[in-house]
């Protein structure tokens, strides 16, 4: 611990104030929740032509800024300020420092939807931060496991900085590399990140059940599996429609698939707080392999790889880990009820019809019935964990252990 010798529990317990800024995770993943709710329902409103997409935006430019940078900064922001504390040990962001930070997303949000303007110029300033504060602490901790999640959430914020100048500029982003650039970012951090928790996840609730089927440990399929993504999403970046990048993409989704293979989900089906992570997960080489198929053959939609990444395994993904981390860092059960399953249904629902929509131009059905799931996922999410995290932490708690410390390890 660096240092008093007060553990980060102890540390973050000091906070009198409301139980809204005494973690990372509640004021962000709220936001997240809100903002993604507000953003899909304007976003339909747009694509309906109710509404005039806000200038400098087109309304595809401003749905995918919304969610890329918007949402998934964050449900970042709420993990990585909850996680890193149990990675370096060193203090956390807490009180109105947090605050603050919170304010700042709901600024540049806000900004972005109502007066984008001056959004271009502000809103961009949330996940540098965010960046240097994980930087700091991760040099400071000399936590370099973790060095590979900074160096993504710089390049995400990188990527944030130039869309939005393209956008000042001309308005013509959507095609640029910036924006398959960010989505790379953000695959390889559901990829590693995810490639944590899920097998880490699954292996602690088998062992509970005494089953002797666990996951296989990281090692070096996974860095082989986490190599060829880079290598292959780094010439979807340059060359989006090469043959050779999508050869690569496609052999990078074929080895997720092997990857997800040995981590034993079919074994986790009476839990959906795990199992929701596999499927989760899945959605990475759905991904992969379809954005390598529309570049080698042409005849896949570019849009359902895109939306396979996104909706499926970022939404999903991001909210299997907010209703766990939300779950086990305020002391409840680590058990998904009838509601929180509910959640993973209906973002799932959203997922298959966005990608199969992609397979049928023009079919508004398979749109609204996307965009209808994924707005009742998040509504959901927000009334059934809205109370968890804007009160307090329930009385009871098992003796040694840490505020849900677990739940962010590694």
């Amino acid at each position: 611990m660096a240092g008093t010798g007060e553990s980060t529990g102890e540390r973050m317990r000091r906070w009198n104030g409301p139980a809204l800024f005494s973690y990372g995770f509640r004021p962000m993943f709220l936001l997240a929740g809100l903002a993604s709710v507000a953003a899909m329902a304007l976003w339909v409103a747009m694509l309906t032509g109710r509404i005039d997409p806000p200038r400098p935006w087109d309304g595809v430019g401003w749905h995918v800024h919304a969610f890329l940078f918007g949402y998934m900064g964050a449900v970042l922001a709420g993990f990585l300020l909850t996680a890193v504390p149990n990675w370096t040990g060193r203090m956390p962001v807490v009180g109105w420092p947090l605050a603050a930070l919170a304010v700042l997303w709901l600024v540049g949000a806000l900004l972005h939807w109502f007066l984008p303007a001056c959004g271009l110029w502000i809103e961009p300033a949330f996940l540098p931060l965010l960046s240097f504060l994980l930087w700091r602490e991760i040099i400071a901790g000399n936590n370099r496991r973790n060095i590979p999640v900074a160096a993504l959430v710089s390049l995400l914020a990188l990527a944030h900085i130039v869309f939005d100048l393209e956008v000042a500029t001309d308005g013509a982003a959507l095609d640029g590399a910036a924006l398959r650039t960010a989505i790379a970012a953000v695959v390889l951090l559901v990829s590693l990140i995810g490639g944590r928790v899920t097998p880490s996840f699954t292996r602690n609730w088998l062992v509970q059940r005494r089953d002797p089927h666990l996951p296989t440990p990281f090692g070096r399929f996974d860095r082989v599996t986490m190599g060829l993504s880079a290598a292959g999403l780094l010439g979807w970046v340059l060359l989006p429609q090469n043959g050779a990048s999508g050869a690569l993409l496609l052999a990078a989704g074929l080895a997720h698939l092997v990857r997800l293979a040995r981590w034993k989900g079919a074994r986790t089906f009476a839990e959906p707080l795990v199992l929701v992570l596999h499927v989760a997960y899945f959605f990475v080489p759905v991904g992969f392999v379809l954005t390598g198929l529309a570049a080698l053959t042409g005849q896949v939609p570019a849009v359902a790889g895109l939306h396979g990444w996104l909706v499926g395994a970022m939404g999903m993904m991001t909210l299997a880990v907010m209703t766990r981390a939300s779950l086990g860092h305020t002391g409840r059960p680590l058990h998904a009820g009838p509601s929180i399953a509910a959640i993973y249904v209906l973002v799932l629902i959203a997922a298959l019809a966005r990608i199969a929509a992609a397979f049928s131009p023009g079919n508004i059905a398979l749109l609204e019935l996307s965009a209808t799931a994924w707005i009742a996922a998040f509504a959901l999410f927000v009334l059934r964990f809205a109370p968890v995290l804007l009160g307090p932490r329930p009385a009871r708690r098992r003796p040694g252990r840490s505020p849900g410390g677990a739940e962010t390890r590694g």
